[in-house]
């Protein structure tokens, strides 16, 4: 199997990693990454059979121990964030997984998610009301980023006093997720997790002297009936929401509005749309391309549950096995004119929130969100343009999830 190293801790491949990604997936489809220590697939077949696949799973230690798999021991440095990943959703498989997906899914069922779409309105109105009266300002801070936090937040029941807090806790956390984090990032990512779980631990004792009509109540009360959920396991799963409940919706949209204004006819397509009678219609299949075109999250992990070949590489139970969904979803065997943004693609087969069981149980949120936000900024600022089309942004620097630290725009 060819050897190549991803430059993931690269700027400049953070920043377009596209061009790279088109000559491996045409040249070296499948390739070991001895920095990473893993197989890396390029193609989306190949990522599609993998995510579907039950001899890859999110871990592997329901079935053996870190000797039989032969890991090192624990960093006591994360210990904490490592406690917190061994517990949530994302990184269990069944029966654990089972068990908690059909606790929590509850909250994220068709109707639930779009009878948030009322309340939706009404918060992006409210960020739209003033933003760019002003001059320029960064559509991350002032715009992407409340919203996601804000409905999340409101989902699980944490008071408005709380909530400017989860945004850094969550900044920090993921940097973990990276592959090459360091020390400083181990610390930052502990101390939020110990404070994101005091938070939630005092919550959650709220919640069972006086309960509500939220998610921490449900899931307070689901732990009542018995062993279905411990507290820790309670606590662990609202952290991953809070988490994930925004990451791919921030980095979504300011990725999305990025694409559109660099090439502004497709700006101007969707302002044109903005109050047709379909318009949500229209900006549903927007958001679906725009999420294929520059993937929020474009690698994720598998790891190897039993021996296996994959592509004449021999692997056992531990190895690790990333998926590049950034390539996949720009992969032409899969999709015609793939470097191109058409906002009317359909179908649209693309990667970004996963497939099989550990499929993206908020994709139906963050699809909703995504699609409002991005109508409600045509309809408020139809004429909004890049203040520098030369350097429109600055990346976070993370490339497992990849997203703008600011993107500095103006209204005309």
């Amino acid at each position: 199997m060819p050897t190549f190293a991803l430059p993931v801790a690269d700027p400049a491949f953070v920043r377009d990693p596209y061009p790279l990604l088109a000559r491996l997936r045409e040249e070296t489809p499948v390739f070991f990454d001895p920095g990473m220590n893993r197989v890396v697939l390029t193609r989306h077949a190949d990522i599609s059979a993998v995510l579907r696949d039950r001899r890859f799973g999110r871990s592997a230690l329901h079935r053996f121990s870190r000797d039989e798999l032969g890991w090192p021991l624990p960093d006591p440095r994360q210990a904490n964030f490592d406690a917190f990943n061994s517990n949530h959703l994302l990184d269990s498989e069944p029966p654990k997984h089972t068990r908690l997906r059909s606790l929590v899914g509850l909250a994220f069922t068709p109707r639930r998610v779009e009878a948030l779409s009322e309340r939706i309105e009404v918060i992006l109105e409210a960020q739209l009301r003033d933003l760019g009266r002003e001059g320029p300002f960064d559509l991350v801070e002032g715009y992407a980023e409340p919203l996601p936090v804000t409905v999340i937040a409101e989902l699980l029941g944490v008071p408005h006093e709380h909530r400017a807090r989860l945004r850094p806790w969550s900044a920090s956390i993921v940097k973990l997720y990276e592959p090459a984090p360091t020390v400083a990032d181990q610390d930052e990512a502990e101390q939020a997790v110990l404070d994101f779980s005091a938070l939630l631990r005092e919550l959650v004792a709220q919640r069972r002297a006086r309960p509500q009509d939220d998610l921490i109540t449900a899931l307070v009360q689901a732990e009542e009936d018995g062993d279905r959920l411990t507290e820790q396991e309670l606590i662990d799963t609202c952290i991953l929401l809070l988490n994930a409940g925004h990451e791919a919706s921030v980095n979504g949209l300011t990725a999305g509005v990025l694409a559109l204004q660099r090439d502004r006819r497709h700006w101007e397509a969707l302002v044109a749309q903005a109050y047709a009678p379909d318009s949500l219609t229209v900006f549903r299949r927007a958001v679906e391309e725009l999420l294929r075109f520059d993937t929020p999250l474009p690698m994720f992990e598998r790891i190897v549950l039993e021996p296996l070949t994959l592509h004449g590489a021999e692997l056992k139970p531990g190895d690790r096995v990333s998926l590049l969904y950034a390539s996949g979803n720009r992969d032409p065997g899969r999709f015609d004119a793939p470097d191109e943004l058409r906002l009317d693609r359909d179908p649209n087969p693309h990667l970004t929130f996963g497939l099989g069981i550990h499929y993206c149980l908020g994709a139906p949120l963050a699809r909703l969100e995504l699609a409002l936000s991005l109508r409600a900024l045509c309809r408020a600022l139809p004429d909004l343009r890049l203040v520098d089309p030369r350097e429109p942004g600055q990346y976070t620097g993370g490339f497992v999830i990849r997203g703008l630290a600011r993107l500095d725009v103006q209204a005309g």
